[in-house]
């Protein structure tokens, strides 16, 4: 199983990326993050004719995820996480695919930091900490795919220095990824390539692709049931260099699954 996932900055203006990539990759499963979309403006009758079924959960300019599978309609479990009935943001969405239950999330972005967004966003890290503890205990296979929002290391991020007092990069933020992976997940792609500068998302000034100059901040974190499936973790960087691309490149795993798990 081919898992993705694609922060595509606006899903209505970049559809014709999307679904150019689709074709190209076929991946099985897509986790997409910053619809920035209304749930009646998804694009849902062309990713069908496309070959994908899916569940998503949107809002007006902002924010926004869904989950597309191939050749079937994913299982919704649930929109938004618990904790905050308040808060209205469309940041979360999961469903179960093929025996696996896979969630697509957008973490807040947090700048300016300190200040209230910066609050925002370490309190939705702990919500989010405190369900992903609770999967653990169904003892299902899980991911937990999409846009942290977070540079884990300095190997994450081109020039560290400069990103000391970045919401992205803050050591608070930092912890609480880690304290999140300390709880029995894996970083799918630091996994594979343990040593490797590996980037996701790219400025769209000063060159910033063309340089190499990146972040990686769109992450799979695999349950213990389903990390010893994982075989290949990649950034698909050909998107990137298309016209009216995202400012992020979809990013791709590769689960080999047991045969009780495939689809009947």
């Amino acid at each position: 199983m081919k898992i993705a996932t694609y922060n595509v900055n606006g899903v209505i203006g970049r559809l014709a990326v999307l679904l150019r990539w689709l074709k190209d990759d076929a991946p099985d499963v897509v986790c997409l993050q910053e619809l920035k979309a209304a749930d009646q403006k998804f694009p849902w009758r062309e990713l069908e004719e496309a070959g994908y079924g899916a569940v998503w959960h949107g809002q007006k300019s902002w924010n926004g995820v869904a989950i597309l599978a191939r050749g079937q309609e994913p299982l919704l479990t649930r929109k938004g996480i618990p904790g905050d009935p308040d808060d209205g943001h469309s940041r979360y969405i999961e469903a179960a695919i093929d025996g696996i239950l896979i969630a697509s999330l957008y973490l807040p972005n947090g700048n300016p930091a300190p200040g209230p967004k910066f609050d925002y966003k370490l309190r939705w890290f702990q919500r989010l900490s405190a369900y992903a503890a609770e999967l653990l205990e169904l003892d299902v296979p899980a991911v937990l795919v999409g846009d942290y929002n977070v540079m884990p290391t300095d190997l994450d991020v081109y020039k560290p220095e400069r990103w000391l007092d970045d919401a992205l990069f803050r050591p608070e933020v930092r912890q609480a990824y880690a304290d999140l992976v300390a709880q029995g997940w894996t970083d799918a792609i630091r996994h594979m390539h343990p040593d490797e500068r590996i980037y996701t998302f790219w400025k769209y000034w000063r060159n910033s692709f063309e340089r190499d100059a990146g972040l990686r901040i769109d992450h799979f974190l695999l349950s213990p049931h389903a990390a010893p499936w994982l075989r290949q973790a990649t950034v698909r960087r050909k998107p990137r260099t298309w016209d009216h691309t995202s400012d992020h490149a979809p990013a791709m795993i590769t689960l080999e699954l047991p045969s009780s798990t495939h689809r009947q």
